[in-house]
């Protein structure tokens, strides 16, 4: 069992990827336990002896901010919070994800700006290290006021109320608390407040993403290139000299990781017929550098957010200062998850064009890469399934980030939307990777026609490693368990690339 000790040091994204797949257990330092400690001290001496209404401790939420409390009722205007904000609904978050929210909850309570008592910080460390995971549901943040819903629900269970996910089950929070002889834990001032307010659902949805984007960012190199070499396409589109002059660093780095993977290849040496390929080949540079540049705009925007506080009002014991602002509003992440989302739809809408090329009978290919076309349909039909993702990847990059509804009676009259952005984000990146699977099924189809001609040692043996799992089509079969043996090697191929421009891990 490994320990990730939580402290004032900036979480990496290695460091999350580590930890989620890691086996790892949460500690936390000394350092954060005294700021913790600090700032609870202090948020209490304030309230005491102060007679100004402070927003969220000592008032009433949203719109009912001038409703003062009586400081017998302070504990039980946060549990209300909790109870009455718990209104998700839809398909259930994943487990991973939720692990992943618990994570850069804690990263964000420990910084001592949130009036949160010690014993709650550790509950939730204690749900992460012993897998008790709340059952969170997707619909229902706007992204504004943090991820209220979402986050309420992550929250019933340090109060013994909802359901949790706990050794492979779904049971009642109250019947594991039983179990293993835990008490609920009985909030403080501002406690509530301080777990509901936050973008800790949004960014751990975009951190998931990302991780993922990472990989499938090298694969789509990868696949590209075993396309091109299909395709016997040129290799002059992707010469240095091009990409310099035009400073873009994600096309300069593209290009070069392909000309890194083509390094040996008989094929792209070959003497060439043609004079120029189609775009979907020619501009693989221009096109999947401008995603990368993208992701790694995003995944700035997402170091930041899960090294921030973000909950509200913010607490700064050592300045005497309680701040009622607004670092619970989404807008960077909501615009960052519609340029992620974006970026990752072009990858698959140049991957599928690929694909489409592939099967015209064109350059001495069979057309729908089968040896008796017409007794057999081949791989005609795979491209339609590449096609339908990439169609539904067009209509789930409509920006979320540019809708605001007013909520709270006028109070939060523009929200970021960013809980939506996030979730169809995702499922942009789960279609992504079964576009980039469906073309690598096409690609190494292919490329067996290109015998005995072989391409790099890199591309033959990735090829090769994919042979175990998908073999070579003679005819017609069913494919659909081939399609998805080919998500499965996408998602498990270790992956040994020429480094250019890979954000994060």
């Amino acid at each position: 069992m490994k320990i990730h000790t939580i402290n004032s040091e900036k979480l990496t994204f290695k460091q999350v990827f580590d930890i989620i797949h890691g086996n790892y257990i949460l500690k936390i330092s000394d350092e954060s336990k005294e700021k913790i400690n600090h700032c609870r001290a202090y948020l209490d001496k304030k309230t005491a002896e102060s007679d100004t209404p402070i927003y969220g401790i000592t008032t009433g939420f949203g719109s009912l901010c001038d409703t003062t409390i009586s400081a017998e009722d302070l504990g039980t205007l946060q549990k209300n919070l909790v109870m009455s904000h718990a209104c998700g609904t839809g398909a259930p978050v994943p487990q991973e994800i939720i692990k992943l929210m618990l994570l850069l909850k804690v990263q964000s309570l420990s910084y001592g700006h949130s009036g949160v008592q010690l014993q709650t910080v550790q509950r939730l460390i204690g749900f992460f290290n012993y897998d008790i995971l709340p059952v969170v549901y997707e619909m229902g943040s706007l992204g504004a006021s943090g991820d209220l819903a979402p986050l309420a629900h992550l929250s019933l269970p340090i109060l013994g109320l909802g359901e949790v996910y706990y050794k492979g089950e779904q049971r009642a929070t109250s019947d594991v608390y039983n179990e293993l002889g835990w008490h609920p834990l009985e909030l403080k001032s501002k406690e509530g407040l301080a777990l509901l307010n936050g973008t800790q659902f949004m960014s751990a949805y975009g951190v998931f993403a990302l991780l993922k984007t990472f990989r499938l960012s090298m694969l789509a190199d990868v696949i590209s290139t075993i396309s091109l070499e299909a395709f016997d396409g040129r290799i002059e589109p992707f010469f240095d000299q091009v990409h310099q002059i035009r400073h873009h660093k994600g096309q300069i780095a593209t290009a070069d990781r392909i000309r890194k993977l083509l390094e040996g290849s008989e094929l792209i040496n070959q003497p060439k017929k043609h004079v120029q390929d189609p775009y979907s080949f020619r501009c693989i540079p221009q096109v999947h550098g401008a995603s990368k540049d993208s992701v790694n705009y995003v995944a700035y925007v997402f170091s930041n957010e899960i090294n921030a506080v973000t909950d509200n009002p913010t607490i700064f014991p050592d300045e005497d200062l309680i701040i009622s602002a607004g670092n619970f509003h989404g807008q960077p992440l909501a615009l960052a998850l519609d340029n992620l989302a974006i970026a990752l739809a072009e990858w698959g809408s140049i991957a599928e064009r690929r694909t489409y090329q592939l099967l015209h009978g064109k350059r001495g290919l069979p057309a729908f890469l089968v040896k008796e076309p017409g007794l057999n349909s081949g791989f005609m039909i795979p491209q339609y399934t590449a096609a339908s993702l990439v169609s539904q990847n067009k209509q789930l990059c409509t920006p979320a980030s540019v809708d605001t509804i007013e909520s709270s009676q006028g109070q939060e009259d523009h929200v970021s939307m960013g809980a939506n952005a996030a979730t169809k984000t995702l499922r942009v990146v789960f279609n992504l990777e079964r576009i980039l699977a469906i073309e690598l099924f096409n690609a190494a189809q292919a490329l067996e026609f290109r015998k005995p001609l072989k391409s790099s040692p890199f591309i033959e043996d990735f090829v090769h490693e994919y042979r175990k799992e998908v073999p070579f089509i003679e005819k017609d079969v069913v494919m659909y368990p081939l399609i998805e043996k080919s998500v499965q090697f996408l998602r498990t191929i270790p992956l040994n690339i020429p480094d250019a421009l890979v954000q994060g891990i």
